[in-house]
Formats: structure tokens, sequence, C-alpha cells
């Protein structure tokens, strides 16, 4: 009986062994993706809306957050606000795509080799808010236009 129990024990502990490679491939994967997330540091988005129009809602980000803007200078097309709070250092690069669609792209260093994710998407997000209020009150309310008053026929369900 007990020469029976090895047999089995081995055979059990076969299958296991090829689950080893594919979980030291994910463990790896996952902790590449860990130190890409703390050492990256970048949050980028584009909106539908002019240039000037990104750079007044980042600078009004700024001062929401508590940041103080260090200084600004001009690239090729676009723009790079520097920024600072007591232990970071904030880097906003602002560029056109088009004349209705801009580039922001925030950068977030914490210490000398860290990046701070959060922050630079926290920057972003609150661009984005600020942006959407003041896009909101400068558009026109549009009146839903029904497929009737549009010169369609009207449909019924």
């Amino acid at each position: 009986m007990a020469r029976y129990s090895v047999f089995f024990l081995v055979g059990a502990c076969l299958p296991l062994a090829g689950c080893e490679p594919v979980a030291i491939a994910l463990l790896g994967a996952g902790a590449s993706t860990a130190i890409r997330y703390n050492l990256d540091g970048v949050a980028a988005r584009t909106f539908t809306a002019p240039l000037a129009a990104v750079k007044n809602a980042s600078l009004a980000a700024l001062e929401r957050m508590g940041l103080t803007l260090d200084s600004t200078s001009s690239f090729d097309s676009g723009e790079t606000l520097f920024a600072r709070a007591e232990n970071r250092d904030i880097e906003i690069e602002i560029e056109p795509i088009t004349k209705l669609a801009t580039r922001l792209r925030v950068t977030a260093k914490g210490g000398s080799f860290f990046y701070d994710n959060a922050t630079a998407i926290e920057l972003v997000q609150q661009t984005e808010k600020l942006l959407d209020a003041g896009l909101a009150r400068l558009t026109p309310a549009v009146p839903a236009q029904t497929p009737t008053a549009a010169g369609g026929s009207k449909v019924t369900f």
C-alpha cells in the first residue's frame, strides 16, 4: 500500500511542474506593472477643446490643488507649464493636435527616482472637470429636435 501511495504522490506532482513557468511569468508581469506604475508617473489625455481653453483649465486645476506655477516655456507648437508642491515637481505639456483638439500630458515627480502617477492622474481629471464646466457655460443650450420638427417623418412605436 505504501508503495502505491508514492506513485500516486509522484503522479500528482507531475502536472504541478508544468505550472511553475506560467506562475513565474505571471509574477514577473505583475511586478513589472507595479514598477511601471510607480516609475512612469505620466498621465495623458486628448481633449476636444482649443489649446487656450485647456491651458486655462490646467492653470485652474493647479490652483485648485494648491500647486504653485513656477514657469512656462514654449516648444514647437505647444507649451509646457512647470509647477511645484513641497515635495513634487509637476510638468504639464499642452500640445494642439488641431484647432479643436488638444493633448495634455502631465508628469509628477516625487523624489529623485520615483514618479507620482496618482497626482498626475488627478491633475488630468481636475483639468477635465474644469474644462467641462467652462465649456458648458460657454456653449448655448440647443433644444433637442424631434424628427417632425427637423423635417423628418414621425416614428411611433
